[in-house]
């Protein structure tokens, strides 16, 4: 008995060193990334970066509908639509409103969109739950193009950036990347925290077993409502932040195609993942912009379609969930 009670002791005593030490590689980790993205302006042009970030926030927005809950939506460009337009009519209207709460407002117009668009999808599954949020998206794709406050085709233009708090002068790319990278930090924080939350367990329960959370008791329709819901809101926070980044509010946000470019990011990223989308995010936008400054400018969208068939078939962990595959093989 002696001996058994020291074993276990020792074996917890290991478990334990071995969790602080992943902690504490992590924390490394975090740390050192933290550092490549304030020091990155020095480096790479500012405004490159914050396009990486927007569209960063955007993925890691929709990989917590698909990657943690399993739903996959085909109209999340429409939430990032919604909250730009908003920012930006807000912003140019002469409002006098300040460009925190016009990105503030746009969040909240997405928001109340997601919630509309759950409440209508959110009792199908499958490949209906994802042609009932395309639909959806393509009828507010056509009220962007028919309403007067948008711009119609040629969408905003010259919407002001102007001062943060009344104080920082987001004119400046730097102060801009920085305001714009703290919102991003915010989001995946926000993201990491109710992925690791016991609303986050019951998610990942019903996406890998939706039955057996219903008979364990969970109002799984409400669990997915505010999942969408929250995907949504950060999501137009995305298309806000884009908005006031580029100062034009462009309709090519709400098409179809930019619902189909942040299911390529999440999926070559690693959906189920925190980091995958961002990693994808980044792939994509950088491989887009090198192919438009060369020859292959025109074959952008059959690249990426092959990419995205390739990720699919051989690589359906995603490049992070590939690399967290290996690591876990080969060093335990």
């Amino acid at each position: 008995m002696s001996n058994s009670a020291e074993n276990q002791s020792e074996l917890q005593k290991t478990m334990m060193g071995q969790l602080n030490a992943d902690r504490r590689r992590k924390l490394i980790f975090n740390l050192v990334i933290l550092a490549l993205l304030i020091l990155a302006p020095a480096v790479i042009y500012a405004t490159f970066l914050m396009k990486i970030l927007c569209f960063a926030l955007f993925a890691v927005a929709f990989n917590l509908l698909l990657g943690f809950t399993g739903l996959l939506s085909f109209g999340h460009a429409a939430f990032l639509a919604a909250g730009g337009y908003t920012t930006g009519y807000l912003l140019s209207s002469h409002s006098g409103l300040t460009t925190e709460m016009g990105i503030i407002a746009g969040t909240a117009a997405a928001t109340v969109l997601g919630l509309l668009f759950a409440i209508v999808a959110i009792r199908r599954q499958g490949i209906y739950f994802a042609m009932i949020t395309l639909a959806l998206a393509q009828l507010v794709y056509f009220v962007f193009v028919q309403a007067p406050f948008t711009g119609g085709e040629d969408g905003l233009h010259g919407v002001p950036r102007g001062h943060l708090f009344g104080l920082i002068d987001l004119e400046n790319n730097v102060s801009m990347y920085y305001f714009v990278l703290v919102v991003f930090l915010g989001g995946y924080l926000l993201v990491q925290r109710i992925v690791n939350s016991p609303y986050g367990q019951v998610l990942k329960a019903i996406k890998q077993n939706e039955p057996r959370a219903v008979s364990l008791g969970y109002n799984v329709d409400r669990y997915k409502i505010i999942a969408f819901v929250i995907s949504a809101g950060l999501a137009g926070l995305a298309g806000s932040l884009k908005t006031v980044v580029f100062q034009l509010a462009s309709l090519n946000d709400a098409h179809w195609h930019m619902s189909g470019e942040v299911i390529l990011m999440t999926l070559l990223g690693g959906t189920g993942t925190l980091l995958g989308p961002v990693v994808g995010a980044t792939f994509v936008v950088n491989l887009e912009y090198q192919l438009s400054q060369g020859p292959l400018g025109d074959w952008v969208d059959p690249i990426l379609g092959f990419i995205f068939v390739v990720t699919v078939l051989a690589f359906r962990s995603g490049i992070v969930g590939e690399i967290q595959k290996f690591v876990k093989k080969n060093l335990g």
